[in-house]
């Protein structure tokens, strides 16, 4: 019974040997590899969230990120392991398939599909109104009609869905091309991020951060119906680290996976924390906590009030040329999902084809533009957004489960990166997503279990036959 409700493993082997066509080219090296996760994590969130962590915990929001980043840093481990023993595309869904069978593995890619699409698609509708209010500031003003979806009484959010379109076609040109151009984007942002620090920092009040824990350290609500305390605001900017896990789904694609993988998973999660506690540290202590918490907009907040307006100007520039970064990597990461779902069969297999020209999946890189960009551009995504950290937390927790049981099982596998106290480090990565997970509205939970219940459905109906582990098992038996 538990081998038919887990399905089939993928033998390791396997997971590494593919048909002709089906193979990715090796193209990225461990410059790449970095660049790709700081692309995906440094985006809208550290615009944006930093104003609601300093909402729900006053200064202590540098504590709240020290706790986000730790937890991410205890599933980067785990990830780091894992991609350099089974170094193939695919990430937590390629791991779960060989550890723990085939029917979680189908839960987890069908997650990251949510993550990653609704990452991507929200991005992008970001972008779309940093575009509209810079054209807007100009005095140039567009038709409300292709601004917005049907949700806001336009037809279509255009700039949100051609970024996406345009994001796709880059990644069709060639993985190598876009990984390239995303560096120069990285290069943009952390530069305007450098700059913000520099001039926020001297301008430090250790008044600011008097009393340093307002609200107390663990969840609660205030008498204004608000969500208080370093917990709450760990279980909201934890969602600004997220996107390190992109890189993992790069592995057949780097060039050294046992060394480029790890410095690479590692080294992008280490630059992003520092970056995110340095910047918190500059914004609540150059302005005071509640001012900071209450502006959309805190980063260019705190350089208006410190009577920077240009350069205020220019970080919102930034963020305007490199927040399709974001997208790149996060979009990359999905069809790559979608990718080995389908040359495992899971998905119909011709979605696995790879270019001759670029050596990348052009057919579903360009479905996964074309669906990005029709939720970007008729969706509203406010609410749904949330449904996209369910299923980050859910391929976390898969992962760390999934370094401790081949530790247990199979010792013997040589490890080029071992993650230090396997089990301390994966239990504390399980726990402290379990705990971020209950800490999502309950429609949220709702919503993510309902998207699940029609991925299982799919999976029995159609993937279960189709698999290539599947009917390999089928015939030995």
């Amino acid at each position: 019974m538990a081998q038919f409700l887990l399905g089939p493993r993928k033998p390791f082997a396997a997971a590494a040997a593919h048909r002709e066509g089906e193979q990715l080219r090796k193209t990225l090296s461990w410059p790449h590899l970095i660049a790709l996760g700081v692309g995906a994590i440094v985006g809208t969130g550290i615009y944006t969230l930093t104003g609601v962590g300093a909402d729900r915990a006053g200064p202590a929001v540098i504590l709240a990120f020290v706790i986000a980043g730790a937890v991410c840093a205890c599933a980067a481990l785990a990830y780091a392991e894992l991609a350099t023993l089974i170094p193939t595309a695919g990430s937590a869904y390629t791991y779960s398939y060989s550890v723990m069978g085939e029917t979680v593995a189908w839960i987890v890619g069908w997650s990251l599909i949510l993550e990653y699409s609704l990452a991507c698609s929200t991005v992008a509708v970001g972008w779309s109104g940093y575009l509209v209010g810079w054209i807007e500031s100009a005095g140039i003003h567009l038709p409300p009609i292709i601004l917005g979806g049907p949700h806001a009484g336009g037809l279509i959010n255009l700039p949100a869905a051609l970024v996406a379109l345009a994001v796709a076609g880059l990644l069709m040109a060639g993985t190598r091309e876009s990984a390239t151009l995303n560096i120069v984007l990285v290069v943009i942002k952390l530069s305007a991020l450098a700059a913000f620090v520099l001039l926020a920092l001297p301008a430090f009040n250790a008044g600011n951060m008097e009393p340093f824990m307002p609200y107390g350290f663990a969840s609660g609500v205030d008498a204004a119906g608000k969500t208080r305390g370093v917990m709450a605001a760990a279980a909201i900017v934890f969602f600004a680290f997220y996107g390190f896990d992109a890189v993992a789904t790069s592995a057949e694609e780097a060039k050294n996976p046992s060394r480029d993988l790890k410095i690479g998973i590692i080294g992008s999660m280490g630059v992003c924390t520092l970056i995110y506690i340095l910047v918190a540290v500059a914004a609540v202590g150059a302005v005071n906590h509640a001012a900071v918490g209450a502006s959309s907009e805190p980063l260019a907040f705190v350089l208006r009030t410190l009577h920077h307006p240009f350069a205020a100007w220019a970080i919102a520039l930034a963020a305007l040329v490199a927040l399709p970064s974001v997208i790149l990597v996060m979009m990359y990461g999905q069809s790559r999902i979608f990718f080995v779902m389908a040359r495992d069969g899971l998905l119909p297999r011709k979605l696995s084809l790879v270019s001759a020209r670029t050596g990348s999946p052009m057919l579903i890189t360009g479905l996964t533009g074309l669906f990005v960009a029709g939720v970007a551009g008729f969706f509203k995504l406010d609410e749904i957004a949330e449904l996209a950290n369910a299923g980050t937390l859910l391929a976390f927790i898969s992962v760390a489960a999934c370094m401790m049981i081949l530790r247990k099982r199979a010792p013997e596998l040589p490890r080029v990166f071992a993650c230090p106290q396997p089990y301390v480090v994966g239990t504390l990565a399980i726990l402290g997503c379990a705990y971020l997970i209950t800490s999502l509205p309950t429609h949220t939970i709702t919503r993510f279990i309902g998207w699940n219940v029609i991925g299982i459905l799919i999976y029995f109906v159609y993937g279960r036959q189709r698999s290539t582990a599947g009917q390999a098992t089928r015939a030995s038996s």
